[in-house]
């Protein structure tokens, strides 16, 4: 049930051209699939603005088919993360039109491109990283804003190791909704991308680094301690959360223009 559809019949009902038991019959259809090893939200695109998101870990080749059917035969975009090249193959298999990005261990459905349509993309997320080692969690954003429909600029390798690198790079992101920068080792990246720009930053700290960075944990304390008045932080290697926060920020930004 989308927003377009409640506007409508509410329409209809101002216009006689649904009785009240008739309106209220719309309004109750279903918001649960129950598939049952797994309860789909079908309601959450009204309510949050985007639809539920399937963590594939540790999930079945045949839970994750009846998830994938059961939210595109409503309409709804399927996205999913942390998904096995194993998994992933099994799914191409049944959704010709998915897209696996195996160094993200994304999988997704658009409903555009089965029709045969390319949707407008709103608003725009520039995607950072300290280094090529970061690049994982850095697609895993990126998969994350394009399922969204939102304009992704990726900008690789600018860490502080050689601060002329980013500078260079300004005009590719000054004019961002917002931005994830994705920084592991002693994780400083953010908080100079900070001093920038005029938009929100959210930080995401990965593991990568020797062994006193503790799996992202000192980058984690390095992002949280930030300086820069316009970084937040998000989970270790939490690509997909970093760019959900901004991706909702570049699409509010993009409503109000």
């Amino acid at each position: 049930m989308q927003r377009h559809d409640i506007q409508r019949w509410a329409e209809d009902l101002l216009g006689g051209e649904l009785t009240v038991d008739e309106f209220i019959g719309r309004l109750s259809q279903r918001t649960i699939a129950d598939l049952g090893e797994a309860q789909i939200d079908l309601d959450r695109r009204r309510r949050c603005g985007f639809p539920e998101v399937v963590f594939g870990q540790g999930k079945s080749i045949e839970s994750l088919e009846k998830i994938f059917r059961a939210l595109v035969a409503e309409g709804i975009d399927a996205f999913a993360t942390r998904i096995s090249p194993e998994q992933a193959q099994a799914l191409l298999e049944r959704f010709s039109a998915g897209r696996y990005n195996p160094l993200a261990r994304t999988f997704r459905v658009s409903v555009d491109a089965l029709n045969g349509e390319v949707a407008a993309e709103q608003g725009h997320v520039a995607i950072i990283t300290a280094g090529t080692s970061d690049l994982p969690v850095a697609e895993e954003a990126r998969e994350t804003a394009l399922w969204m429909g939102v304009r992704a600029t990726l900008i690789q390798d600018v860490g502080v190791a050689g601060p002329h690198r980013l500078p260079a790079r300004l005009s590719e992101f000054a004019d961002a909704d917002a931005i994830v920068v994705i920084a592991g080792m002693e994780g400083a990246l953010p908080s100079v991308v900070g001093g920038y720009v005029d938009c929100p930053v959210i930080a995401v700290p990965t593991s990568v680094g020797y062994g006193a960075n503790l799996h992202g944990i000192a980058a984690l304390l390095s992002m949280l301690n930030s300086c820069a008045a316009n970084v937040t932080v998000v989970n270790i290697d939490a690509g997909f959360k970093g760019a959900y926060v901004a991706g909702l920020i570049a699409r509010n930004a993009a409503r109000r223009n």
